[in-house]
């Protein structure tokens, strides 16, 4: 559980370089609150805290890593996360990539980081035949030099800023194109066992961190390796999910919050109920003979 303060909280202003020029509306005050308390529920529900800990919190320039530090850093700053941040990001050799962008950034804003050059870009290219999706073997390879530098940095977790939808469309992407049942976990452990791997954000919709970085004028950096590709099925899943969000508004936070309500014994997987060793209960039934004088 996430400490609970002895006094009340301080107002929602400047507290930190991270959000100076931040807009005065009644409107921007509510999206900031809303944003630091799902990102704090979402920690307190899954456990993410180990007091004293270091945590290697990516940044790839996007909307949503800017929003996760930024939702972080007030938490920490409020005393409410007991946890030491290293902001880090993994240069991967895309071509145009601006990168000073980052490090001035983070130097500007007083956040301690580390810039990591490894290109994966030209493996991606090398080993993807022409026509396939990078996603899977640059998440893979990106993955593996973060699970290096937590370990240089001595650092138990790796924080991601998967947000809500990105969780709700790989569920979608799962069933669609995998058979399965299966999203991206807020908390999970690596093969390996020895670092965490946390998506604090995992409550907050896109639409959130959309207007949250767009409002703070944070330098947003495109994707020009997976996001440059067209037909990728998870645009497709996430068109399907607009239209639904447009036909049905709700539908999305509905959907989502069935995946913190499942019912295994309403599923079909024997692996998660013992449907063989299900019997009936002797009382009831000597409760309850069968009446053997009605005909079939």
């Amino acid at each position: 559980m996430l400490d609970k303060p002895d006094t009340p909280a301080e107002p929602l202003d400047d507290i930190h370089a991270l959000f100076h020029g931040a807009p005065s509306t009644t409107e921007f005050k509510k999206l900031r609150k809303r944003i630091i308390r799902d990102t704090r529920q979402a920690i307190d529900d899954f456990g993410m805290v180990e007091r004293g800990a270091k945590w290697l919190v990516c940044l790839s320039g996007g909307k949503d890593s800017y929003t996760l530090l930024a939702a972080l850093t007030e938490l920490q700053w409020r005393g409410l996360l007991p946890v030491e941040i290293l902001a880090c990001n993994l240069d991967q050799g895309q071509p145009n990539f601006p990168a000073t962008v980052l490090p001035e950034f983070l130097e500007k804003m007083s956040v301690p980081h580390r810039i990591e050059y490894q290109d994966t870009y030209s493996i991606v290219k090398d080993k993807v035949p022409a026509g396939r999706t990078y996603c899977a073997l640059c998440s893979r390879l990106r993955r593996g030099n973060l699970y290096r530098i937590a370990r240089e940095e001595g650092c138990s977790a790796v924080v991601l800023g998967h947000h809500r939808d990105d969780i709700l469309e790989t569920f979608f992407l799962n069933l669609f194109h995998g058979s399965r049942l299966s999203a991206m976990p807020p908390k999970l452990l690596n093969e390996e066992g020895d670092v965490f791997v946390y998506r604090p954000l995992a409550y907050v919709s896109e639409a959130d961190c959309e207007r949250f970085a767009r409002d703070m004028n944070y330098p947003i950096i495109p994707c020009d390796l997976c996001g440059s590709q067209d037909g990728l099925q998870r645009q497709n899943i996430k068109q399907m999910l607009d239209l639904w969000e447009q036909k049905s508004p709700g539908r999305r936070q509905k959907m989502f919050r069935a995946l913190t309500n499942t019912n295994p014994s309403h599923l079909l997987d024997p692996s998660l109920f013992d449907f063989a060793g299900l019997t009936r209960d002797p009382v009831k039934i000597e409760q309850n003979p069968p009446d053997l004088s009605r005909g079939s």
